[in-house]
């Protein structure tokens, strides 16, 4: 293991999430990143967590800095549902940094009532830990199982187009119409 190798994928991790809504599940990063680099999965999960956190920061204090120059009708509006929110943020936004679906519908509005910047760091961050570590597993154990039968740059090309194709379906899915669709068919069958 290269510690340059790791900082590329701290790199690569950041990058990604800089982009606002359009970054691919870090879970494929951390399996992409351990088809490339001869790691355990635990430090290829803390590396990309903690790139995809601080980026995701980025993000927060962006829109903490913003809602300060919100108009007193929206701010008001904003503190009303601050109060109702700020005991459940931790889980939310924890739970929100474990799971595929885009983190912004949660970063911003948590940055915009001012949620403490420790405690988003945490929750981010060890939501992402603990997918990325999962994800890194699973690309070690796919890769192992996989290379018997194709080239490594077969495995990674595939990779590759795999994350592609669940970062554009997951851009295109509402995942919270889809989500009601499904209760909803549940709860007619009855």
């Amino acid at each position: 293991m290269a510690i340059y190798e790791l900082i590329g994928v701290f790199i690569f991790s950041f990058g990604l999430n800089m982009i606002p809504f359009a970054s691919p599940s870090n879970f494929f990063i951390a399996s992409n990143a351990a088809l490339l680099v001869n790691s355990d999965p635990f430090t290829l999960g803390f590396v990309v967590s903690l790139g995809s956190a601080l980026a995701k920061c980025v993000h927060y204090m962006v829109s903490f800095f913003v809602g300060k120059h919100l108009k007193e009708k929206y701010r008001q509006s904003v503190d009303a549902k601050a109060a109702k929110i700020r005991r459940w943020a931790f889980p939310i936004l924890f739970i929100a940094a474990a799971s595929p679906i885009p983190d912004e519908p949660v970063v911003v509005p948590l940055g915009l009532m001012k949620y403490s910047p420790v405690k988003f760091f945490s929750a981010y961050f060890l939501g992402k830990l603990l997918i990325t570590t999962i994800g890194a597993y699973m690309g070690i154990v796919t890769g192992q199982a996989l290379s018997s039968m194709f080239d490594s740059t077969v495995l990674i090309i595939g990779s590759i187009i795999l994350t592609v194709l669940v970062t554009i379906v997951l851009l295109k899915v509402n995942v919270t119409q889809l989500l009601r669709r499904i209760f909803k068919r549940g709860t007619d069958s009855k």
